[in-house]
């Protein structure tokens, strides 16, 4: 059997197993979409009408940004069951077995991918539900899809960091807190032109506002421009980075 198929059997039985967990605890997919739900419905039905973006409906114009927010709440509990795993003895018990080392996290970032989708798909279903139209096409949405998961996918890896360096449970959490506040100083619910300078300038060069554009334009069917490019940028940039540093923790607790 090559490697990589030692590789890929055993992240699959691990994964199965970590999803076997969040089947037996779907408390946690429904707490991850509740929040971003309840900004939805509080930004849309107190204070949308308050804001003028200029762009039609709030809700088509916010829902990008609430999208965002829904994975890094997400994420929280990626960091939250590693750290679970380190603490009981699990990965002790792994290493003792003849199984692929990186495989152990490998499964919890796609058992991660999994949650997630399935939130963004609550959270876009409530969207419909709440007004939120939009004339994108099949391709467009795999688009949107593509770019979605890919920041999950940089997130999750700087998740996996928090719960392999984490000291407590609530520390092993903590680190989204910032990550779910970003979009509030993006372009995600109101114009950036709006905002004094130095935060208006914080917001046009940080992350969230380079995605956000992208998908608020790829569901507005409008031209995205160079947003795209510096979304991915970010989002492979990050994703490169995180991936590097958690597998060098990884090495070091297991060594």
């Amino acid at each position: 059997m090559s490697a990589t198929t030692h590789f890929a059997g055993d992240t699959a039985v691990l994964t199965g197993r970590s999803l076997t967990h969040i089947l037996r605890s779907p408390d946690t997919i429904i707490t991850t979409a509740v929040t971003p739900v309840a900004l939805m419905l509080l930004f849309t039905y107190v204070f949308g009408g308050a804001i003028d973006t200029g762009q039609g409906s709030y809700i088509d114009y916010m829902l990008p940004g609430i999208l965002l927010i829904t994975i890094a709440s997400g994420i929280a509990y990626t960091a939250y069951r590693l750290f679970l795993d380190m603490q009981g003895g699990i990965f002790e018990r792994f290493q003792s077995m003849p199984i692929a080392r990186s495989s152990v996290l490998w499964a919890h970032v796609l058992t991660s991918l999994v949650a997630n989708v399935i939130s963004l798909v609550i959270v876009v279903g409530v969207g419909l539900l709440m007004g939120f139209r939009t004339g994108a096409s099949v391709l467009d949405w795999l688009a949107v899809a593509g770019i979605l998961i890919l920041f999950t996918l940089a997130l999750t890896w700087i998740a996996v960091i928090a719960g392999l360096s984490a000291k407590t449970v609530d520390g092993a959490s903590a680190f989204s807190y910032p990550l779910i506040f970003l979009p509030f100083i993006s372009s995600a619910f109101v114009p950036t032109d709006t905002m004094p300078a130095p935060v208006a300038w914080f917001a046009e060069n940080q992350p969230v506002t380079s995605i956000v554009n992208s998908l608020r334009s790829i569901f507005a069917g409008e031209p995205v421009g160079n947003d795209i490019w510096v979304a991915l940028a970010w989002c492979v940039g990050i994703l490169i980075v995180a991936y590097i540093g958690a597998m060098a923790i990884y090495r070091k607790k297991i060594s």
